[in-house]
């Protein structure tokens, strides 16, 4: 098997793996134990079952490790068409890794001020719930900025699959359809008053975009060998 098939292979696999561990922590846990709005719920449901929490927290550290070779998979893979641009779309998903990464304190902290340390009598338990809550919804919010980052990614990503030769057309338009839900949520979760759910035109673009470019590389790889690239500014 030649190196851009493996390479195409081994993205997939990753891509396959960061979904997965979306599915557990950012979503099913996140929907299980936070309540929104309601600090009090929440803490009690975090205390109730401390180790799901945990293991929502460990997910995200799957996806962040994985993140960072996926991203330099995808480059190489993307590189025969654009070199410059595939570094640029790196550099964007590299970047909502650093804050994902950073973001992920703020779960840290609340969980330490559910723990029950000693040291956390000396706060009222209505201010340490609603502490809590408060980093909770800075994880949210911290979440969002990395999405709008994502979608600069996703933007690219989409326009070198069109551009390219030996990945199908169609994968290139969905991700550039998902790359625009990315943005459009993401900045209105920021900024729009009252905007707090995704509407399903936005989620269906971006979970069929996620599902079905993955799972190309992963069963169909890439058709031929890429050509040389367009050169870039430092030549990477």
């Amino acid at each position: 098997m030649d190196t851009p098939r493996l390479t195409a292979r081994y993205a997939g696999i990753l891509y396959v793996v960061v979904f997965l561990a979306a599915l557990f922590g950012p979503i099913y846990v996140q929907s299980t134990l936070v309540v929104p709005g309601d600090a009090v719920a929440t803490a009690d449901a975090i205390s109730s079952s401390p180790a799901l929490f945990r293991a929502g927290i460990g997910s995200y550290f799957v996806i962040l490790l994985s993140e960072i070779p996926l991203t330099i998979l995808l480059y190489v893979l993307l590189r025969p068409v654009d070199r410059t641009l595939s570094l640029i779309s790196a550099a964007f998903r590299i970047a909502m890794t650093i804050i994902h990464g950073a973001n992920l304190v703020n779960q840290l902290a609340a969980l330490q001020l559910l723990s029950g340390a000693n040291y956390l009598a000396a706060i009222e338990v209505g201010q340490l719930r609603a502490l809590a809550m408060f980093f909770l919804s800075a994880h949210d919010i911290g979440w969002s900025v990395g999405m709008v980052f994502l979608s600069g990614h996703v933007l690219l990503l989409g326009y070198l699959v069109v551009k390219s030769d030996y990945l199908p057309r169609i994968l290139g338009i969905l991700l550039v359809l998902a790359g625009v839900s990315y943005l459009v949520d993401g900045v209105a979760l920021l900024l729009v008053p009252g905007y707090d759910v995704t509407p399903a035109v936005l989620a269906i673009f971006i979970t069929v975009a996620e599902l079905a470019f993955p799972l190309w590389l992963l069963v169909k790889g890439v058709r031929g060998r890429p050509q040389t690239a367009t050169p870039a500014v430092s030549g990477i």
